[in-house]
């Protein structure tokens, strides 16, 4: 962005304007809620996932002392299947998390909790909603 908009631009054509909008709308928001604050709500949300998730039974995959609260890989209980559990939290809840990566393949499920995601509510809904799916 800065090689854009400084007087040495590299690049020669018009920017896509959304971008440039909802960069400006993203660092609004930050400003309003207060950076500190941002870190201390995503921190406080991914804990109570990691919670709700423990009394479950579900174990993350990362120690908690290495976790990041915005994005948290859960292991996939044995018997279950994962891409099936994705789908259907789609499908009928409107949640999407996603599936492991490269040898994390079939094994994790990575659930994000950014920006307005991050909120008590959410973690809330995925949980009851998580329930609701690996009971059937």
């Amino acid at each position: 962005m800065g090689k854009y908009w400084r007087s040495d631009r590299t690049y020669h054509h018009t920017a896509p304007i959304n971008m440039n909008y909802a960069m400006r709308e993203c660092l609004r928001l930050v400003a309003e809620e207060g950076l500190e604050e941002r870190w201390a709500r995503h921190q406080t949300t991914g804990e109570l996932l990691w919670e709700g998730l423990a009394d479950m039974g579900i174990e993350c995959h990362v120690a908690k002392e290495f976790r990041l609260p915005t994005l948290t890989t859960v292991k996939i209980p044995e018997g279950v299947d994962g891409k099936a559990v994705c789908k259907t939290l789609l499908a009928d809840y409107y949640i999407e998390i996603g599936g492991g990566l490269g040898e994390l393949g079939g094994k994790v499920w990575r659930v994000g909790l950014m920006g307005h995601n991050s909120r008590p509510e959410t973690v809330v809904t995925l949980l009851a909603a998580l329930k609701k799916v690996l009971g059937k």
